[in-house]
């Protein structure tokens, strides 16, 4: 494999364009919106400017890292002889399906169809396709250019010869690749939404706060995050989308969202993205945090 196209400029899109460029890899990265790509291309250069600061690149490296970037806003181009192509888009079934429906026409008949998916069916992508057998998932965990882990999800059809070449790829990328097959939530988020659903039914039904809840999982369970921080994180919005994907598709009420987790995206109230979540990320209290360590 040589180039790699990925589409999306968000925060895994630019995560994953990042760790293959810096592998080596041509990447052309392709969103609809150039205001994005310019984001994305930023936030790269600022990750990579933190590992020049702890000398873990060189100056070169990092400006052979960008070198190697190319971006697109018109997905014909973008995806022009690629060996592989990994979708970083929302998550939302919709905008997915249809972006393997372009993929397939526009690219090349061996090229790998990959998506960053969290939770949706690896399968169900691949059956808009007439390729199912090159069509796998690549889940990339947030950030994606510190964390070791990928997933890599079969779909129904997906061949051993694809599974074998993107595990490899996943090695060259120095990650750790892990086989799953194509469930709700894979393995990651089968385990991980449950429990952060369970701690806002923790905070919802009033056992503790915020910070109580959050303080008993690192503390007592030697967790790096306290689950609701975490899914400020990942973003509210984001936890509601993998769950409900999990409760349609296991018809298990313990997959059920809490009722606050709902109510907070409708309000808006997503996490780091917005500002506000469980915790305030707004900028007047960042101001507040960093008078008082003067203080």
């Amino acid at each position: 494999m040589n180039t790699i196209a990925v589409i999306g400029a968000g925060t895994m899109g630019n995560g994953i364009a990042h760790v293959f460029a810096q592998s080596g890899y041509q990447v052309n990265l392709v969103d609809i919106s150039e205001t994005s790509l310019e984001k994305g291309l930023a936030t790269i250069s600022k990750n990579l400017d933190r590992l020049l600061a702890k000398e873990k690149i060189s100056a070169d490296q990092k400006s052979e890292t960008l070198g190697r970037i190319s971006t697109y806003t018109e997905l014909k181009k973008g995806v022009a002889n690629t060996d592989l192509v990994v979708e970083a888009a929302t998550e939302n079934l919709t905008i997915k399906l249809k972006i393997f429906e372009d993929l397939d026409k526009l690219c090349d008949a061996n090229t790998i169809l990959a998506t960053n998916t969290s939770s949706i069916s690896i399968t169900q992508i691949a059956a808009v396709t007439q390729r199912p057998d090159k069509v796998i998932g690549m889940h990339f965990m947030n950030p994606v250019p510190i964390m070791k882990l990928v997933e890599i999800i079969r779909g129904y059809s997906t061949s051993d010869e694809v599974t074998h070449t993107i595990m490899e790829l996943s090695e060259k990328l120095s990650k750790t690749p892990t086989e799953v097959n194509d469930y709700p939530g894979f393995v990651a988020n089968r385990i991980l939404m449950p429990m952060i659903n369970e701690a806002i039914e923790t905070l919802y039904n009033g056992v503790a706060g915020v910070q109580e809840i959050d303080t008993v999982m690192k503390l007592g369970m030697a967790h790096p995050m306290g689950p609701l921080q975490l899914a400020d994180f990942i973003g509210l919005d984001v936890c509601l989308s993998i769950l409900n994907v999990m409760y349609d598709g296991f018809k298990n009420p313990k997959y059920a969202p809490c009722p606050l987790l709902v109510n907070m995206v409708m309000a808006g109230k997503l996490g780091v993205k917005s500002g506000e979540g469980f915790y305030d990320y707004s900028e007047s209290r960042k101001a507040e945090k960093v008078s008082s360590q003067f203080n």
